[in-house]
């Protein structure tokens, strides 16, 4: 609000992430939420977390109808607006890209956050066979990050793991999403969530939208993960659909899915 010049008094809604997530985060910013509604005396708004980086990503690359990669430590869905909704095309069965590529870093002896430090590894490694595992339009990370942790602890060098893992997990990412925009025959795909600042995914994502003639689009870093400017911008939007909660019905939603929202 200093930043914004901007007083209480000005303020009309309070927006707030009521799922999906972890419940202790959740829960934290529900309550603060709630406690700046009642004492300002302002509409509570409900977002939810994935819609959220959706439309901060269309908002900010001015996007109008595109496929979504949602690519987060906890998510991992190809997102399409169809009839009336965001629906879900393919997502994880087991653990998100984020997740995955954490979880190896961890055992590569990588700092946190791990996807950067993979990112920086792989530049200098080289190819070693990986599981592909993709089942439909759903994908699996969890075989394949055991499968490159036991590489490495037989001798793969870290680097060659990186690579590989990288090169694998994108490829799979392509695929799936290659599909939804044949399915849904849109001409954009638009990269968004923590995971969308890996500059290896977008030059393969590059690569196969120029293959259909679709565009490319990438939220801007700074928006990419979790922050409260795409929960606010999204309360905007849902206030404006008549989406408005009294605190009593204010309870987090942890397994809040994109797919369950008329939007």
């Amino acid at each position: 609000m200093e930043k914004a010049n901007l007083k209480i008094n000005d303020i009309d809604i309070i927006a707030f992430s009521q799922g999906p997530g972890l419940p202790q985060c959740l829960r934290v910013g529900a309550v603060f939420a709630r406690a700046l509604a009642l004492k300002y005396k302002k509409s509570l708004v409900p977002v939810n977390h994935c819609i959220a980086h959706v439309e901060i990503g269309k908002l900010t690359t001015q996007s109008k109808d595109p496929v979504v990669l949602y690519l987060s430590g906890g998510n991992t869905q190809v997102i399409a607006h169809v009839e009336g909704k965001y629906r879900i095309f393919g997502e994880t069965q087991d653990i998100p890209i984020g997740n995955a590529l954490d979880n190896l870093a961890r055992d590569l002896n990588l700092e946190m956050p791990g996807g950067p430090r993979i990112e920086s590894l792989a530049k200098n490694g080289k190819y070693i066979e990986l599981p592909y595992v993709v089942k439909g339009m759903d994908l699996s990370f969890a075989g394949l990050t055991t499968e490159a942790i036991k590489r490495f602890e037989k001798g793969a060098k870290p680097e060659d793991v990186a690579y590989s893992f990288q090169e694998t997990c994108f490829a799979m990412l392509v695929e799936v999403t290659e599909r939804a925009v044949a399915h849904t025959d849109k001409e954009e795909v638009m990269l968004v969530g923590g995971v969308a600042a890996n500059k290896r995914l977008q030059e393969m994502l590059r690569i196969m939208c120029e293959e259909r003639g679709a565009k490319f689009l990438v939220v801007p870093q700074e928006y990419a993960g979790d922050c409260g400017i795409n929960i606010a911008w999204t309360g905007i939007l849902a206030y404006q659909k008549g989406y408005k909660i009294p605190i009593e019905n204010s309870q987090i939603k942890q397994k809040w899915r994109i797919d369950e929202i008329d939007w």
